[in-house]
């Protein structure tokens, strides 16, 4: 478990205040845990591209979230952003693709995705407010790992026995889902939570981009232009 790397360098991460843990909660299991369950139930019933759109719509709801919650100004750099990198988001995923497969269930699963994502930004700025990013990190995935125990089939799991395997599942823990969170919460400790979401909208633009470069993977005409889009919309906000 997460835990377990920084118990032995930074113990303190374990000392928080009791008014911190609803925020932990909703960070690691309202946030996390819900919005995975709804991301994979949407890919069972729609395409990947349909999914991944549907989850980059996160950053509405974090914009329409702060403004509600903190006042934060809606400017119109702000949405013009917002606008560019959600457009770029389809065009990179293949949103215009023929052949997609969209139903009204997918499309809540998906919405829902979005809107749980969307929360961890909600969650984590009060949690910051009392506690490190180390720490909100470490909590998240505490509760998060907890409660995803109640999806646990034993009977389905099949044991990790070849180095390969052992080791393509330590990087997608530490590479793909540890630092990931323990950077973006610590963007989120310096700047808007809407600015940090539409940010990591570059999401997409990266996997395509590594791709390509690590890959050698072929980019067509519109996922050249949606990159080109997602880094206007970040650039907006420099």
């Amino acid at each position: 478990m997460l835990s377990l790397v920084f118990l032995a360098r930074d113990r303190s991460v374990f000392r928080v205040k009791r008014a911190c843990l609803p925020y932990f909660f909703g960070t690691g299991v309202v946030s996390v845990v819900l919005f995975t369950v709804c991301y994979f139930s949407c890919q069972k019933i729609c395409s990947l591209s349909v999914a991944s759109v549907l989850l980059y719509t996160a950053p509405s709801f974090v914009v329409a979230l702060s403004a509600l919650l903190w006042r934060e100004p809606v400017t119109r750099p702000k949405l013009l952003a917002l606008a560019l990198t959600l457009c770029g988001c389809a065009l990179v995923c293949g949103l215009f693709e023929r052949g997609l497969t969209v139903t009204p269930a997918g499309v809540l699963y998906g919405l829902g995705a979005g809107f749980f994502y969307a929360l961890y930004s909600i969650f984590g700025r009060y949690a910051l407010s009392s506690a490190s990013a180390l720490t909100v990190t470490v909590w998240t995935f505490l509760f998060a790992g907890s409660a995803s125990l109640v999806f646990l089939r034993p009977a389905h799991m099949t044991p990790l026995q070849s180095p390969a395997t052992l080791g393509a599942a330590a990087g997608l823990v530490v590479f793909s889902t540890v630092l990931p969170y323990l950077l973006y919460t610590a963007g989120l400790a310096r700047v808007e939570p809407g600015h940090a979401s539409i940010m990591a909208s570059l999401e997409p633009v990266v996997a395509s981009l590594t791709g390509v470069l690590v890959f050698h993977e072929a980019i067509g005409v519109t996922g050249v232009v949606g990159v080109a889009l997602v880094l206007a919309g970040v650039y907006i906000l420099r």
